[in-house]
């Protein structure tokens, strides 16, 4: 018996999400859950400024199309995007999008905080997660995966490969390389920085550095949506293991 033919992709269809996300409530919700934090409808609706039907009537259309998922909590409900590739799509559509005005001192602030470090999604963005990827290329602790190479028809954006000095740094760091690079999401790529028009690391990777720099205290929540700020515990450890230098 032959076999059903598998369908082939001719383009994918962006308009549906398109259209989700144009909607104002719906990309302040989503923006609102780009930290990788859970968040209950009625968090959501006081963050986007409408009444509590009002998010649930934009929240049910987000889950309909995919671009966020829901938690459940006993009788609680908490949402959340959908993955990475969502909070991809959002951060790429600030590169192309024109600036909020800054109107009070408290948003300049923001503003500030945001682009000198933040969380994209999972991992670590602004000018500390640009400068986090330039010195570990600098070091030759990762260096660029030719694509062409391994695989022709993948056109998508750069990809990292960790060498073995940098095998011995994350090791020393606190990081099982093998373990990270199981992962079902791709390794470690780059993001188009939206504040520094520069890549950032993404991928399992960035995620699991990200998360070790929490748990050592190198970087913690900032005031400030999803700004973090480096400690100076991580200012010296980021020096001494990375190269990195923030001042």
């Amino acid at each position: 018996m032959t076999a059903a033919a598998q369908p082939i992709s001719y383009d994918p269809d962006i308009a549906p999400a398109a259209a989700l996300i144009a909607d104002p409530t719906r990309a302040s919700i989503l923006r609102s859950l780009l930290p990788d934090r859970p968040l209950a409808a009625g968090e959501l609706a006081r963050m986007a400024g409408v009444s509590a039907a009002t998010a649930s009537f934009h929240l049910a259309k987000l889950l309909e199309g995919g671009l966020i998922a829901v938690a459940r909590q006993g009788r609680h409900r908490y949402y959340l995007l959908a993955g990475p590739e969502v909070a991809a799509a959002i951060e790429a559509l600030g590169l192309i999008s024109p600036a909020l005005p800054v109107r009070t001192l408290r948003q300049s602030r923001e503003a500030a905080a945001l682009a000198e470090a933040r969380t994209c999604y999972d991992h670590l963005a602004g000018r500390a997660g640009v400068e986090l990827l330039d010195s570990l290329l600098r070091r030759g602790l990762l260096k660029e995966r030719s694509l062409s190479r391994t695989n022709p028809s993948d056109t998508s954006a750069t990809r990292f490969e960790v060498t073995g000095a940098g095998a011995r740094a994350l090791s020393s760091f606190g990081l099982n390389v093998s373990e990270v690079r199981r992962s079902r999401r791709h390794f470690a790529g780059t993001c188009i920085d939206w504040t520094q028009r520069r890549g950032h690391l993404n991928g399992a990777l960035a995620a699991a550095i990200t998360t070790r720099l929490f748990e050592l205290g190198w970087i913690e929540r900032g005031q400030r949506r999803r700004s973090v700020r480096v400690t100076e515990a991580g200012a010296e450890g980021l020096a001494l293991t990375f190269g990195l230098n923030l001042s």
